[in-house]
Order: structure tokens, then C-alpha cells, then sequence
């Protein structure tokens, strides 16, 4: 699943996850940054994760838009200047 992080308190590492499809949502779990490049969230930081068996978060990644599958993402980007060779 991916979504938006919704909220996050880094003093306890409790925190929300809202979906991107249908703006669910879930209360991360305790172990959700475990084994992850994460130390701590920012409200609107783009994850995906799985959930728990309790329905939790967890095992929280990096997320993007082309994760989602986004038509035409590349179509959309803005080409990157080439260096000036003088």
C-alpha cells in the first residue's frame, strides 16, 4: 500500500498513515520503522508500508510517484539541462 504520513510523534513513534487510494486510515505500529531508512516522519512524507495483523502500519519504505504507477510521469518532467561544454 502507499500513502501520506498524516501525522507523527518522533518522542513516542506514534502516528497516522492515510492511503492514496481511498484515504483510509491507519496508526503506524511500533516496530513500523524498523529495518527501514527511516529515523523519524514528517507530516505529508510519502511511504508505502503493509499492514499488521492488528491492521497497523509497518514496514514502512521510501514512496513515490511513479510507485503508484502515475500516467504519463515522464511526459510530465521537466528535462534536466545539459551541461554548458565551454
Amino acid at each position: 500500500m502507499q500513502g501520506v504520513i498524516k501525522s507523527y510523534d518522533p518522542s513516542t513513534g506514534d502516528g497516522t498513515v492515510v492511503t492514496d487510494t481511498d484515504l483510509a486510515e491507519y496508526d503506524l505500529a511500533a516496530d513500523a520503522l524498523t529495518g527501514s531508512v527511516f529515523r523519524m516522519l514528517r507530516q505529508g512524507q510519502r511511504v508505502c508500508f503493509e499492514l499488521d495483523g492488528d491492521g497497523r502500519a509497518t514496514r514502512l519504505s521510501l514512496g513515490s510517484e511513479r510507485d503508484m504507477g502515475t500516467p504519463d510521469l515522464d511526459a510530465h518532467a521537466e528535462p534536466v539541462p545539459e551541461p554548458d561544454a565551454s
